[in-house]
């Protein structure tokens, strides 16, 4: 009868109830990747009000072109799709953007930002005016509008900083108004902010954070604002009460590899959902990269993308998340009206 007390006693130690599981369904590794070229990469996530489905659009990388030359499998890319019926967990392509901006017969459609105001959907996508072998070219941020995320108007180029700009964040502040985050390339890749009354009026207001990088994701948890920020060695974290003022955590996120299958390298330039409470990391990663048995820079598995998913936990002020714990997924939660914008 002791022994029995005993085993009864220690119980609560060894065995976690199936009630303690997170909310949501299990998402696999790797969370997608795209059937074309299988370079998806810059994820951004938003509820389609009108499939009632949570669509992700992803720069869309042609790794398996055998043709391309110097850095021209990252041009020439139109902007992926994919849907998840079921709050997140799992996804399928379904298309890429039907985009109405082609002045020039080769473009560059990268790493767009999504939000929805009064019923019409707003994009910030970076466009390349080619196809080029190098870095050495302007690009700009455009604005377009779609009544239904698939099908998209040319609205205008932002007048930002300087001709060499990507990678838009835009956030909804407590006033109404809207704030875009981008990286001004001419500035040492630093980070600079815009703001505008009504997402087509927009006044440059100069550098935010003076830290080399790409990819800055803006938005709001645990009543603080945060700043993630690919520096190619992880996603690095800052957080403001404000806007106005950053401060820089130490540690970086998805810098350590993880375990879990094609996730053994860095992880980069990433899309930030919170629901019920829960905030969910989406990233990409080069899964042939993997430290210490580095992939040649030409093959197929060193330009190979995809995308994985990890939820964000906080604690002391800081954020953390560990990549090798199953990430159950549950974007559903709450109301829909109160889905992300």
């Amino acid at each position: 009868m002791k022994y029995l007390l005993f085993l009864f006693l220690l119980l609560p130690s060894v065995y976690t109830p199936a009630q303690t599981q997170p909310a949501g369904k299990l998402a696999p590794k790797p969370l997608f990747r795209d059937p074309v070229y299988d370079g998806a990469a810059d994820p951004v996530v938003i509820w389609n009000k009108q499939e009632q489905k949570w669509w992700m659009f992803y720069t869309n990388r042609r790794a398996t072109d055998t043709t391309a030359r110097g850095v021209t499998w990252v041009h020439g890319t139109r902007i992926g799709i994919a849907e998840s019926g079921d709050g997140g967990a799992t996804w399928r392509y379904r298309d890429t953007a039907n985009i109405g901006y082609r002045p020039t017969p080769l473009y560059t459609h990268w790493a767009p930002d999504v939000v929805e105001s009064k019923g019409v959907y707003h994009m910030f996508l970076t466009y390349v005016p080619g196809v080029f072998t190098d870095w050495n070219h302007p690009r700009s941020i455009l604005h377009l509008t779609s009544p239904d995320l698939l099908n998209w108007k040319y609205e205008s180029a932002l007048a930002l900083a300087t001709d060499k700009v990507i990678d838009a964040s835009v956030l909804q502040l407590p006033d109404g108004t809207w704030r875009l985050w981008y990286n001004n390339e001419r500035d040492g890749k630093s980070i600079y902010y815009a703001d505008s009354p009504d997402l087509t009026h927009w006044q440059d207001h100069g550098k935010a954070l003076a830290e080399r990088g790409e990819g800055p994701k803006v938005f709001r948890w645990h009543n603080q604002y945060w700043m993630l920020l690919d520096k190619w060695q992880g996603l690095a974290v800052y957080r403001s009460p404000d806007l106005k003022t950053w401060t820089a955590q130490p540690e970086r996120l998805l810098e350590k590899p993880g375990q879990g299958p094609e996730d053994q390298a860095i992880g980069g330039h990433c899309d930030v959902v919170v629901r019920g409470g829960r905030a969910y990391l989406f990233y990409f990663t080069h899964p042939g990269r993997t430290q210490g048995t580095p992939s040649a820079a030409s093959s197929i598995a060193a330009k190979r993308s995809l995308i994985q998913v990890v939820e964000l936990h906080y604690a002391d002020g800081k954020l953390t998340c560990n990549r090798d714990e199953p990430t159950f997924v549950d974007l559903d939660a709450g109301s829909k009206r109160n889905r992300k914008k």
